[in-house]
């Protein structure tokens, strides 16, 4: 099945390794798209044609584009454009934030419009100002509704930092497939085993994850 190749030399712990990159990456662009997604997605809200029609487009931008191209063109683009090499680690930073961001930010907008009017009116009333409005209102019920969403944003942008391998970062998917290589003519069919165990290696970095999510909802429905 392959799975011995496995234990040939250190190839189980470069595997782990590069899941830990894969992971690195995922989890620094996770955070950052949170944190600009929320600011994002207010925006979004707000009566503006400038900002509607810019935050449309970004949207859409990031949603016809692949992840594989934006890739490409951050980490071989700005390199030819302005002559300044970017790593590949912050090429892929940068991208996978950009994506996240802007699904965060239509994930916050859409929670901020299912939220009924009548509870800004009832915190004006109360004396709360705009930005109390949202600390103590707004954003604890846009938190609990974002869960489960978000959850599913965050463990795409895991699994699709497979995609950092086409521009050299040396990954789970990559390290797999240069164990293969290696062992091509002594074990042909090590490639069931291989990805067998980074299928597992991804599922052991998601499930926490969800498990976590379903923790947090059963705890604020209480």
């Amino acid at each position: 099945m392959g799975f011995e190749v496995l234990l040939k030399g250190k190839n189980l712990i470069r595997l782990l390794e590069g899941l830990g990159v894969a992971l690195k990456i995922s989890l620094i662009s996770v955070s950052i798209s949170m944190v600009l997604g929320m600011i994002a997605g207010m925006l979004m809200t707000v009566k503006n044609v400038f900002l509607k029609v810019f935050f449309r487009l970004y949207l859409e931008a990031v949603r016809i584009m692949p992840q594989l191209v934006l890739l490409f063109i951050v980490f071989f683009g700005i390199t030819k454009l302005t002559g300044y090499n970017l790593s590949a680690e912050i090429s892929s930073v940068i991208v996978f934030s950009f994506w996240g961001t802007a699904e965060m930010a239509d994930l916050v907008r859409g929670c901020l419009v299912s939220i009924p009017k009548i509870q800004y009116e009832s915190s004006r009333g109360l004396g709360l100002t705009r930005f109390q409005t949202y600390v103590y209102v707004i954003i604890p019920q846009i938190v609990r509704r974002l869960i489960p969403l978000s959850i599913n944003l965050i463990t795409r942008m895991i699994k699709t930092t497979s995609l950092i391998m086409m521009i050299g970062i040396v990954e789970v998917l990559k390290v797999g497939q240069q164990i293969i290589e290696a062992n091509r003519k002594n074990s042909p069919h090590a490639a069931f085993g291989i990805f067998a165990v980074v299928f597992l290696l991804y599922f052991l970095a998601c499930w926490p994850i969800s498990v976590l999510s379903r923790y947090l909802e059963k705890k604020w429905e209480n």
